[in-house]
């Protein structure tokens, strides 16, 4: 069987699933058939993923070559020599051969071994170590077969287009927070024109309290699921995938997974689309404000490359 050559347009976020749920959730989800997981080391949960992988691989559940596996470089393994030896770790952890995408989790460096940086001395200016140094690193393990796709996450279209010119390997991929509140349609377009693919984290916006997010309770996309019979997190669902991105968003009920892997059959219309483009506002539920320390190089403005 030939491998995928790009995610499914619905996957599953393991983003803040907590160790002792993460597995039953990839269980459920291969279960009920999403062939789209994406990790990332900094989760702390790749070790229990990869359990769960290798059951649903054993029980004839899945097969390797059925799946999208992506995971991420954390910010303190920049360095290239310390690029394939991430990427060892989260293969052991996961317990597989090749990854299919592998992505530059953020446009921020910290000293190695510094997981959250606590002082500006814990990071590192990308005017010491920029992307390029690290993408070089990356580009050698898609030469040795151990990743199939590179990319990058969290990424302007500014800091890809000082990227794009010395890459060997072009990106794959960019993955970065999207849903109405946050259309990103200037780096869409310009992703688009340069052939990179657009995955979007928080489809359905971020929790506010217990298990509620905000985006979810917009009066138009509440008035939209109402008339398709869907819920509201269905309609951001197949919003983000009728506009051309992957999505993935992260449940660990089975109900939910059920639910969410549903919206790609939902059909929005012109009209809906219409409607929903106007509820931009440049909202960022995950602003990276958590990099910007007394007197350190990284800030808002500089990280998105956009007024503050």
């Amino acid at each position: 069987m030939a491998p995928l050559l790009s995610p499914p347009a619905l996957g599953l976020g393991t983003w803040k699933s907590s160790p002792g749920e993460v597995g039953e959730a990839v269980r459920a989800a291969l279960e009920l058939g999403y062939r789209h997981i994406d990790c990332a080391s900094i989760y702390g949960n790749e070790t229990e993923i990869g359990q769960a992988l290798a059951g649903a691989f054993r029980d004839g559940v899945v097969q390797r070559d059925q799946l999208w596996i992506t995971s991420k470089l954390w910010n303190d393994c920049h360095a290239p020599e310390d690029v394939r030896p991430a990427l060892l770790r989260s293969l052991n952890a996961l317990q597989l051969e090749q990854l299919d995408l592998y992505l530059i989790h953020w446009p921020v460096v910290h000293r190695h071994g510094v997981l959250m940086p606590e002082q500006a001395g814990d990071q590192i200016p990308l005017e010491q170590l920029p992307l390029s140094q690290t993408w070089s690193a990356m580009e050698a393990l898609v030469e040795e077969g151990l990743v199939r796709q590179i990319g990058v996450s969290n990424c302007s279209a500014t800091k890809l287009k000082g990227l794009l010119p010395s890459s060997r390997v072009r990106p794959a991929m960019n993955q970065v927070e999207r849903h109405p509140w946050l259309q990103q349609n200037a780096l869409l377009q310009f992703c688009r024109h340069e052939g990179i693919g657009v995955t979007a984290y928080s489809p359905l916006g971020s929790p506010s309290g217990p298990d509620q997010a905000p985006l979810l309770a917009d009066p138009t996309i509440t008035a939209i699921a109402t008339t398709h019979g869907a819920t509201p997190a269905q309609v951001l669902l197949a919003w983000g995938i009728a506009t051309g991105t992957a999505v993935i968003p992260k449940s660990v009920r089975r109900d939910r997974l059920a639910s969410n892997l549903a919206a790609s059959q939902l059909q929005l219309s012109p009209e809906d689309l219409q409607q929903i483009a106007h509820l931009e506002r440049g909202h960022r539920f995950v602003d990276g404000s958590f990099w910007e320390l007394p007197g350190g190089p990284y800030n808002r403005t500089a990280l998105w490359d956009e007024p503050a």
